[in-house]
């Protein structure tokens, strides 16, 4: 009994992964997307739900030789302009005139990529591709989707571990100096959608994952997106303009292991709804991508 008070304590104690609460719609005033550091290489954007109902998150993370960009956002135009005010921070800091840029992304649905086009037109940035084929190429992936790609920012190595189910080109990207694992659409406090035809897929990218996490220090997964609220098993309505009471965004090991157990259940009906506390598996009707 004093061991697991002690325990509870000692974890009561970890402070929490972000400062600030996020923004969720419910001040007039809101920003168009709000920036939170981890540390002084590693910063989480979220865009305002007010852009758009998918309030995406995206990463961008610092090296000595480049940067990463995971994701550009729902919305052409808007996460540029707050990415280079992030770098041009971050050059004015460490007293550098420029750094090159490496966008990627957590897959290829729109409300990830729409935000790309402005990054094409950037200097010395390169925008991977939204293909399996291209995310293997950049990052050297030589069988995917089982194997894993790296890629090195400079003192700093990126893994990256192809995730195909919520879509093909689905990948996680591992930091190990800050263990966190950047997991997308595949897991998020919310509707974790996978199309039946990839459902054997989503499994199968699971158990490669519990299998990484069992080996490597993970202390949170940050999803993409929440939609879930503190309350268990509660979601926000679809396109909920405003996101009161928000579930946190950081996820622990234990969430991903039980994604793994409901992927158990057969879930072949599309639309019918997987209620657990922190997400709700949602088969959808087959894609092709």
């Amino acid at each position: 009994m004093i061991a697991l008070a002690a325990l509870i304590a000692a974890q009561a104690l970890n402070p929490p992964l972000f400062k600030e609460r996020w923004i969720d719609g419910t001040q007039s005033a809101e920003p168009v997307a709000q920036v939170q550091a981890l540390d002084g290489d590693t910063y989480v954007i979220r865009q305002s739900v007010k852009t758009n109902f998918e309030a995406p998150f995206l990463y961008l993370i610092f090296g000595h030789d480049r940067a990463l960009l995971v994701d550009t956002g729902a919305q052409g135009g808007v996460i540029r302009p707050v990415v280079d005010r992030v770098i041009q921070g971050w050059l004015a800091a460490h007293h550098r005139r420029a750094i090159p840029l490496v966008v990627a992304h957590s897959h290829s649905h729109g409300d990830h990529i729409a935000g790309d086009a402005p990054f094409r037109e950037r200097p010395d940035t390169v925008v991977v591709g939204t293909a399996p084929s291209d995310v293997a190429a950049v990052f050297g992936i030589a069988h995917w989707p089982d194997g894993i790609g790296r890629l090195d920012l400079g003192g700093r190595v990126i893994s990256v571990i192809p995730t195909p189910g919520h879509q093909k080109a689905a990948a996680m990207y591992y930091d190990p100096r800050l263990a966190i694992l950047l997991s997308g659409d595949s897991l998020y406090p919310g509707r974790l959608y996978v199309p039946v035809n990839f459902m054997d897929e989503a499994r199968a990218s699971v158990d490669r994952v519990v299998k990484f996490a069992a080996t490597h220090r993970v202390r949170a997964l940050l999803g993409a997106h929440i939609e879930m609220t503190r309350t268990p098993g509660r979601d926000y309505g679809h396109e909920a303009p405003t996101h009161p009471d928000e579930h946190v965004l950081e996820m622990p090991v234990s969430q991903l292991r039980e994604l793994q157990a409901g992927f158990r259940a057969k879930l072949d009906v599309p639309d019918t709804r997987a209620v657990h506390d922190h997400f709700i598996i949602v088969p959808v009707p087959s894609r092709d991508q």
